[in-house]
């Protein structure tokens, strides 16, 4: 890979900090309206995050909506391998009330898509690589906002934007806090698999999702959240008693269960910025808020965070020799419903299901039956679902 070296050229219009999904398809995007794409600084880190995660060793899997596969499939950067969720089962475990939500009553090919992580970051950067815009490898050491730039230090490079954007998947905001939940990953085979379908079970423990696979083997890709005293359990038992303990957790939907992996876990993080834009610097994606998995909604939201972004900076872009704020402030105003909206629900589906309290569990399972008896109340979750928040 070759990285363009900006000694001779120290001033650039943006300054992407991340090369993750969000920071890529934010570069090829903005590269797209630029005069000069490579006046557009991407910024591609050493360090893996916060898991200890590379594309080489990085194994996990991700859904996205259907308004994510429009844009990434304009961004001609669509993976070759996914396994498409055509239909969606909700349920509690232990009490009555589920939910079913299928494609055809939207009238679109399907709800969302599983894809590969580490193929789908590789898609991206290899997309924004070739976009035209300059790559810089290097951990970011510094970021200062000036009134009319922003200072921007990686490793030895150290280089002047008029804008900065932080896409990293790693979160900056003070606040930081620890879900009491930990994410097990891994993949698993069932003795009934439906292809298409993908499941939301919650329990009192967290939400244990089953995906398919992009393998498209009949392999089911497994999102087990529980506490972390149970996931340190859970992860000392032997391949059979663990997958027994899926199959308790889970039921007999889809038969019994067999780990074809071995799981890993992952300590879930919460982190929302009050305010993503920051004069001259502006927070996107796990930057701005780092979601529970739950619903799948955190990726898609980034997605519509460099969307809505690069939509608002078009002008901006055409002469950026003047002050972004009022792009800025549009774009602020714009995502604040969104935001709002996809932090509380995922925020909610969290923690309703996990208070152990019998009115609760039992109103929650009233709500999933009214979710599907009732279509007039089913559509807006699900378009959300789909394509976030419209305005």
């Amino acid at each position: 890979m070759t990285h363009t070296d900006p000694t001779n050229t120290p001033d650039f219009d943006v300054a992407i900090i991340g090369g993750g999904p969000a920071g890529s398809a934010l570069a090829i995007l903005l590269a797209r309206l630029a005069t000069q794409a490579e006046r557009v600084v991407l910024f591609q880190s050493e360090q893996s995050s916060r898991y200890n995660l590379t594309v080489a060793n990085d194994t996990r899997v991700i859904a996205v909506n259907e308004g994510s596969r429009v844009l990434l499939e304009d961004l001609k950067t669509w993976p070759s391998e996914v396994a498409a969720i055509r239909t969606i089962h909700v349920s509690q475990k232990g009490r009555l009330g589920r939910t079913l939500i299928r494609h055809e009553d939207f009238a679109v090919p399907a709800l969302g898509h599983v894809l590969r992580y580490a193929q789908l970051h590789e898609t991206l950067l290899a997309g924004a690589i070739e976009s035209g815009v300059t790559v810089i490898t290097g951990d970011i050491a510094h970021t200062q906002a000036q009134d009319d730039h922003v200072q921007v230090t990686a490793g030895t490079h150290g280089i002047r934007a008029k804008l900065a954007v932080r896409a990293d998947g790693l979160s900056h905001q003070p606040g930081d806090q620890v879900h009491s939940q930990v994410a097990l990953l891994g993949l698993a085979e069932v003795t009934q698999p439906r292809p298409g379908w993908a499941y939301e079970r919650f329990t009192r423990e967290g939400p244990f999702a089953v995906l398919p696979h992009p393998d498209q083997n009949g392999a089911q890709s497994i999102v087990w959240c529980c506490t972390p005293e149970r996931a340190q359990q859970l992860l000392a038992m032997p391949t059979d008693v663990f997958s027994q303990s899926m199959q308790d957790t889970f039921g007999d939907r889809l038969g019994s269960f067999k780990a074809l992996t071995t799981f890993k876990g992952y300590p879930l993080y919460k982190s929302v910025a009050p305010q993503p834009v920051q004069g001259r610097i502006v927070n996107v994606g796990n930057a701005a808020q780092t979601l529970h998995p739950v619903a799948g909604q955190g990726l898609n939201l980034a997605l519509r965070d460099v969307a809505t972004l690069a939509h608002c900076l078009r002008d901006w872009m055409a002469s950026p020799e003047r002050d972004p704020a009022r792009s800025l402030g549009i774009y602020d105003k714009l995502r604040q419903p969104d935001r709002s909206v996809t932090v509380g629900l995922t925020n909610m589906l969290s923690s309703v299901f996990v208070t152990g309290q019998p009115i609760v569990e039992h109103g929650a399972g009233l709500a999933l039956l009214a979710l599907d008896t009732l279509p007039t109340l089913r559509a807006p979750l699900a378009r959300h679902l789909m394509q976030g928040l419209r305005s």
